[in-house]
């Protein structure tokens, strides 16, 4: 069975459906074993295609368009004609129409999904800390606001990321964070005698009430701490072995 989580601001809204998935339900197996939505991790493609077709499926069969990811800041706005390539590099993707799902992939990073309910604007987002730092959140707000909704309606659900308590950075990487954003200081937390841990779901929460959105809700769920129901590449390499990638998906009704 198909495991997802979902935030209840999403779900009360009758024009989208949307879902964090994990690794349950799929096909793949191994390293990958579950739903493994990637290409790029050496799992086998005909798999990764059976994975990709279930979650579609599940949340209404439209198709699924998704981005090669490079932990950028960079937009696609999805409009009429063909849809993007998944070679298209970028870390998000808007758009307001109703035939098709937008997703992203992660396996530690924090997967984002915007809605604006009067706009029927939709987007999705991966951000990694650097993409996080250099603006992931604010760009993908803007792409939306260009296509009429406005950030004052705007709601954010964060999914599954790996949390600040099994988050050890180091201080260079603080460093280099707070270089770009000062404000950042209150998401890193460093334990007695440890390293510094940093916050990057709590980092676009602050973001985003920043920005004013109408609604920023956090699933709370760490893919480090739930191996068995998420991709971790951080958990992967702390055991030496491979992951895959999960994914979320948003889409008009």
């Amino acid at each position: 069975m198909i495991d997802f989580a979902s935030v209840q601001s999403l779900t009360d809204s009758d024009i989208v459906r949307h879902g964090f998935f994990g690794r349950h339900g799929g096909v793949s197996s191994g390293d990958f074993a579950g739903l493994n939505v990637s290409h790029s991790v050496g799992d086998h493609p005909d798999a990764v295609e059976e994975n990709r077709s279930r979650v579609a499926k599940t949340l209404g069969g439209k198709p699924l368009v998704t981005v090669k990811q490079v932990h950028s800041n960079r937009v696609v706005t999805v409009e009429s004609g063909p849809l993007p390539e998944r070679s298209v590099e970028a870390d998000a993707i808007v758009t307001r129409r109703s035939d098709v799902l937008i997703g992203v992939l992660t396996a530690d990073c924090s997967p984002l999904l915007f809605l604006d309910p009067e706009a029927g604007v939709v987007g999705a987002a991966h951000a990694g800390w650097r993409g996080a730092v250099d603006g992931m959140l604010q760009n993908t707000v803007a792409a939306m606001e260009a296509l009429g909704a406005k950030r004052s309606r705007i709601q954010l659900a964060i999914g599954p990321t790996i949390s600040q308590g099994n988050y050890e950075v180091g201080e260079q990487f603080k460093a280099d964070v707070l270089n770009q954003d000062a404000k950042a200081e209150p998401t890193f937390l460093t334990p007695p005698g440890g390293k510094p841990h940093f916050d990057l779901p709590g980092y676009l929460a602050a973001a985003g009430r920043a920005l004013g959105l109408a609604d920023v809700a956090d699933t709370a769920l760490c893919t480090y701490a739930e191996p068995a129901r998420f991709f971790s590449h951080r958990y992967a390499t702390h055991q030496q072995t491979k992951t895959g990638r999960q994914i979320a998906v948003i889409g008009l009704a």
